[in-house]
């Protein structure tokens, strides 16, 4: 990763996006006002069907914030006037990306990965066709840790086995975190749950200003396909069903309602026997499926 500095640096965002604690004199501390972030609240939920229910006025302004010095304002108000003004569709990507937007790391949710290892990639060389690649979506891919993970296991472990070709779907509603996702740079404490042998060959180091960062290898990042995507879409852009999809941490934004929508649509993406996960504090009880559970958080489409 020791690049022309030039380059580097324009991956690399300014120091304060790495210190929430420096906080604008001018941006108004105080929470957003009812009526506020009923408006907020609504088109939040137009927009992409996530849920921030009656009881989230702090987070929404905590987060919020941080857009409201990115854009030089003081108040939720004036936030407000341009969500109501012209430039309204361009400033939504942005509301949505800082409310949805969580802290994650690779190998978040090991069992997954331990599942993967243990019960599926033994399969693969007897259940796929011939020159049929395994195919994975991680269908709310954030800054990129879950696709590279699974990319990182996907090299390591079907490079021997007869039909292990394999490849890699990743989409995201936001379009700036799918862009931080491409560049594949992390700070150190992302990769704590990396294997050091594993970081050595699959990671560069930083030098310089890059220092205390990492960048997953070019073989790896041009074996991940991103895609800007809203899951609650009507029609997918996929031509081919996937093996496994995975659909982490996603689904407690959403109502029931929507829920059972976005698991149908999943389900209808898988090849017959593969596998839906979903996050260890989601359940699919109470919704119609179809699906059989294998162990929590793990889905399996009836062969």
């Amino acid at each position: 990763m020791n690049e022309p500095k030039n380059r580097i640096h324009a991956t690399k965002e300014k120091n304060s996006a790495f210190n929430p604690g420096l906080v604008s004199d001018t941006v108004q501390t105080s929470l957003i006002g009812k009526d506020d972030y009923e408006f907020i609240r609504q088109l939040v939920y137009d927009h992409s069907r996530i849920n921030l229910g009656t009881d989230k006025m702090m987070l929404v302004t905590s987060r919020l914030a941080k857009r409201l010095r990115a854009l030089k304002i003081a108040t939720f108000s004036e936030y407000i006037n341009i969500l109501r003004g012209p430039t309204m569709e361009d400033e939504l990507s942005h509301l949505v990306d800082v409310i949805s937007t969580n802290h994650t790391h690779f190998f978040r949710e090991m069992q997954h990965f331990d599942f993967l290892k243990s019960h599926v990639f033994p399969k693969i060389g007897r259940s796929l066709a011939v020159h049929e690649p395994f195919r994975v979506w991680s269908a709310a891919s954030s800054s990129g840790e879950e696709p590279y993970t699974l990319a990182i296991l996907l090299a390591e472990n079907l490079v021997e086995i007869p039909g292990g070709a394999w490849e890699i779907t990743a989409s995201d509603i936001s379009t700036r975190i799918l862009d931080k996702a491409k560049q594949a740079v992390y700070a150190a404490d992302r990769l704590s749950h990396v294997p050091i042998d594993w970081q050595r060959k699959h990671f560069q180091r930083g030098t310089g200003d890059w220092e205390g960062h990492f960048r997953i290898r070019e073989e790896l990042r041009k074996r991940v396909q991103f895609h800007h995507l809203n899951l609650l879409h009507p029609q997918y852009p996929f031509q081919k069903l996937f093996h496994v999809v995975f659909c982490r941490n996603v689904m407690i934004y959403f109502d029931r309602a929507t829920q059972q929508t976005l698991v149908a649509k999943l389900a209808a993406t898988l090849v017959p026997g593969g596998y839906l996960m979903v996050g260890h504090s989601e359940s699919l009880s109470g919704i119609n499926h179809g699906l059989k559970t294998v162990q929590p958080a793990i889905y399996q489409k009836p062969c």
